[in-house]
């Protein structure tokens, strides 16, 4: 079965390691074409915890991408049932903190932290598309998703 995801799966891989690096070289070497380090950053987490954070989530992503791209994951129909959900609800949060910052100009800053809730669609897109591998992908998925 050939998968067709695996290169939208590396390209938002990418667009969050371009975000990663993007932050870190603010807060290391600030460059005067890249936004400023504050607008990269979308909590009061300490930039140190929130990069190895990221870091590790990348690593998941550049891992499972590998794995699926490579047919070292054995697609599970539970496991895909659980990305499903969980990427639709983080999706739906995510698009509903975008709404508010826009709909709310004086929004608490975390709504207005663009960079941030943008790629916070990234990572909600990418578990979504693993859902699909999953479900698609797996003997037991039957007819989940409209495929078969």
């Amino acid at each position: 079965m050939r998968n067709n995801s695996v290169p939208w799966l590396w390209t938002l891989t990418v667009l969050f390691a371009a975000r990663v690096s993007g932050q870190a070289l603010q807060h290391w070497v600030p460059l005067p074409f890249l936004p400023a380090f504050d607008e990269f950053q979308g909590s009061r987490l300490p930039y140190g915890i929130l990069l190895v954070t990221q870091l590790l989530i990348l690593g998941l992503m550049a891992r499972t991408t590998w794995r699926i791209q490579f047919r070292r994951l054995t697609p599970r129909s539970g496991t895909g049932r659980l990305l499903w959900w969980t990427g639709w609800v983080y999706l739906a949060g995510s698009v509903a903190r975008l709404a508010a910052g826009l709909a709310m100009p004086g929004a608490h800053p975390w709504f207005r932290a663009w960079i941030p809730a943008v790629f916070h669609l990234v990572l909600a897109g990418f578990v979504l598309l693993v859902a699909c591998y999953h479900l698609r992908a797996s003997p037991s998925a039957g007819n989940q998703m409209g495929s078969k």
